[in-house]
């Protein structure tokens, strides 16, 4: 592989009190938006939907990955991982965290996330859109557990439900 440019590091996320000293941390959520769909359709062009999907699932979850690294690295209690989650979400703004359920045994989880960043607002699709979430769940749940997962989104704001539900299954012999 060719030397990268931009391999991911938390250095690229820049100091953001210094360099927006007057606008903050903070965007709209339609400027998120513009660059995710933009991204998406730039890809699914160029290399088809399938192949789209999948580098946003990849992406989502190596982000999923990372923030667990920074943000809850040394949590092994699933209540306290779960709560820190959910306070984690909500303050920044990604979405509301809830576990339907959950058997840490099994390696099973149903996940919701409402107000979701991704979707939350959107009009009605014929499919559920949030790819980048599973592969974001999915790096979580690895992180967290040490077992490698499956995610699948189940239900979404863009398949008229108004929250987004995953599956988190645990890959046997992986």
């Amino acid at each position: 592989m060719a030397d990268r440019k931009y391999a991911f590091s938390w250095d690229l996320i820049g100091d953001i009190a210094l360099g927006r000293p007057n606008l903050g941390p903070t965007t709209r959520i339609e400027v998120y938006r513009l660059m995710q769909f933009i991204f998406r359709d730039v890809l699914e062009r160029h290399y088809g939907t399938k192949a789209a999907d999948d580098l946003f699932y990849e992406a989502g979850k190596m982000a999923g990955n990372e923030f667990f690294k920074h943000f809850c690295e040394g949590i092994t209690d699933l209540n306290a991982f779960v709560l820190t989650l959910q306070n984690l979400l909500r303050e920044l703004g990604i979405g509301i965290l809830r576990v339907e359920s959950a058997d840490l045994e099994k390696g099973a989880f149903v996940i919701t996330v409402s107000e979701d960043l991704d979707c939350s607002g959107l009009p009605e699709l014929d499919s559920e859109i949030c790819v980048y979430d599973e592969g974001f769940i999915a790096g979580l749940m690895e992180s967290f557990t040490g077992k490698k997962f499956k995610v699948k989104e189940v239900d979404c704001w863009c398949t008229g439900d108004r929250t987004c539900r995953f599956t988190a299954d645990a890959v046997e012999g992986e």
